[in-house]
């Protein structure tokens, strides 16, 4: 046991804990009776701090992606229609989240990479010259956000945007996939970004079984890793073929 003394230096730390990475249980388990190696609570920890991580790391996931297009001014390699499906699955996983009172840590980075895909498609139009078409873009989806949000829109209509989220996913990849094998390149495609967001939705995995127990967001990032995966495979692949090319070239 901890002496009171003890005690009182610990109650800053205690309370930053409790909040933010584990239940007071296993706050007792470990500094009480000094049982490190408590395996539920492990878990516990491992999926608060892989949730912490992922949303501060959300903050700059995109922007990569933001930086590429604005630098250079196109949007080539990028299809409008994929970033639209992409919004769709980020916008029911953040209204299905908040509607369902699931801890902040175990949905947050989707309100990061809600803004960032929201620029993105912006950016698209602003640099395709439809200016016009991406404010309307932007005040539309910020409109159906708050109507989502609101008491007016009932509980099993976000749950049903959450189940299509796995269609949305699918074929917003597929999209941006297809445009990348005919134009035979990525693009303006942020591989930064790409391969943080395929890492992102492989954790979400794990923190998703541990924190919400949905199978129903659990699957929805199974599926999102493994689309991920094929784009971040495209981004391999025809970055070696460049290399490849210069090389020749030099030669």
């Amino acid at each position: 046991m901890v002496s009171d003394e003890g005690s009182s230096y610990l109650d800053p730390l205690k309370g930053f804990l409790l909040t933010y990475l584990m239940p007071e249980s296993c706050y007792d388990q470990f500094f009480l009776n000094f049982n490190f190696l408590d395996v539920p609570c492990l878990k516990i920890i491992l999926s608060k701090g892989l949730g912490i991580g992922i949303i501060l790391g959300s903050v700059m996931v995109k922007l990569p992606q933001i930086l590429k297009l604005m630098g250079a001014k196109s949007a080539e390699g990028l299809s409008f229609n994929s970033v639209l499906l992409e919004l769709l699955a980020i916008t029911g996983t953040t209204t299905y989240s908040i509607a369902k009172k699931f801890p902040f840590s175990a949905w947050g980075e989707v309100l990061f990479l809600m803004l960032q895909t929201v620029t993105i498609g912006f950016l698209i139009q602003h640099y395709r010259g439809k200016t016009s078409r991406g404010v309307l873009f932007l005040v539309m989806y910020f409109v159906l956000v708050v109507l989502l949000l609101s008491p007016v829109t009932p509980i099993s209509v976000v749950t049903c945007m959450q189940a299509s989220n796995m269609p949305a996913i699918i074929i917003s990849r597929l999209i941006q996939a297809a445009s990348n094998f005919r134009n035979g390149h990525t693009g303006q495609l942020s591989a930064v970004s790409v391969f943080l967001v395929f890492a992102g939705s492989l954790a979400r995995i794990f923190t998703s079984l541990q924190e919400t127990g949905d199978s129903l967001m659990a699957w929805t990032y199974v599926i999102s890793s493994s689309c991920n995966g094929v784009i971040a495979l495209q981004v391999l692949y025809y970055w070696k073929s460049e290399c490849t090319k210069i090389k020749n070239k030099k030669e």
